[in-house]
């Protein structure tokens, strides 16, 4: 009988081994899922389909995207980011993190990959066109800019290596090439936790890590100055 017992608890380690095991590549296939390179972005942009406004519209509700992210792109809660007058070019590519499993560093990504999954890249175009159609949303009660935010964003910090956010994001937040997103009223909770993933080393969806090592040399106060800053603009 003790061998027996023994037996099945073996049986039972190398059961939950394998399943650790199994999770644990799981991961690591996700996080190589898709590994952005300036001219494979380039690739992928040069052939996202175009956008249908008013069938972007239409997804929007019928996938129930506007649960989370409004019927007009503005989130109802802080906890999604607001989507109106985002790049469509940026809405695409994360669609597409999110389908390839690239984005899956927590559960709001996980819930994001089982949305997008049954989506086509045509479908992907059209909630993005609309999404950039929209108005950016603008905050009601505007902070005033912080100086080192403002500094961070214009100037950067040659003494720490930190180029200007402006140089990809522009100096309005109104985004940039390569598909760089548009942070001018973006919820300040939403900004924070994707630059707290990416100093953090959760999050790995940025071209050559590019926004990983720009975020892995601010403090937690500059993030949330930057978060602000961006809000009410």
């Amino acid at each position: 009988m003790k061998i027996f017992q023994l037996s099945l608890i073996g049986v039972g380690a190398a059961l939950l081994l394998s399943g650790w095991v199994w999770a644990n590549e799981a991961a690591h296939e996700a996080v190589d899922a898709v590994k952005w390179k300036p001219a494979t972005l380039r690739v992928a942009l040069a052939d996202m389909p175009a956008g249908d406004i008013a069938r972007g519209k239409a997804l929007n509700s019928q996938l129930m995207c506007a649960s989370c992210h409004g019927e007009n792109g503005v989130a109802p809660t802080s906890n999604w980011p607001h989507v109106a007058g985002q790049k469509t070019d940026y809405t695409y590519k994360m669609l597409l993190d999110y389908q390839s499993g690239l984005r899956s560093e927590d559960e709001r990504s996980k819930l994001m990959k089982a949305a997008v999954e049954p989506m086509s890249q045509q479908d992907m175009a059209d909630v993005a066109a609309y999404y950039a159609s929209l108005p950016a949303h603008e905050a009601t009660v505007k902070a005033p800019a912080h100086a080192d935010a403002e500094r961070l964003v214009r100037k950067g910090d040659p003494t720490r290596l930190i180029t200007p956010c402006a140089s990809c994001h522009g100096v309005k937040g109104q985004g940039g090439k390569e598909a760089a997103p548009a942070l001018a009223g973006q919820s300040e909770k939403a900004f924070i936790r994707t630059m707290t993933l990416y100093k953090n080393g959760e999050r790995h969806n940025d071209v050559n890590k590019a926004m990983a090592q720009f975020a892995s040399k601010l403090t937690n106060e500059e993030i949330h100055q930057l978060a602000a800053y961006y809000q009410g603009l």
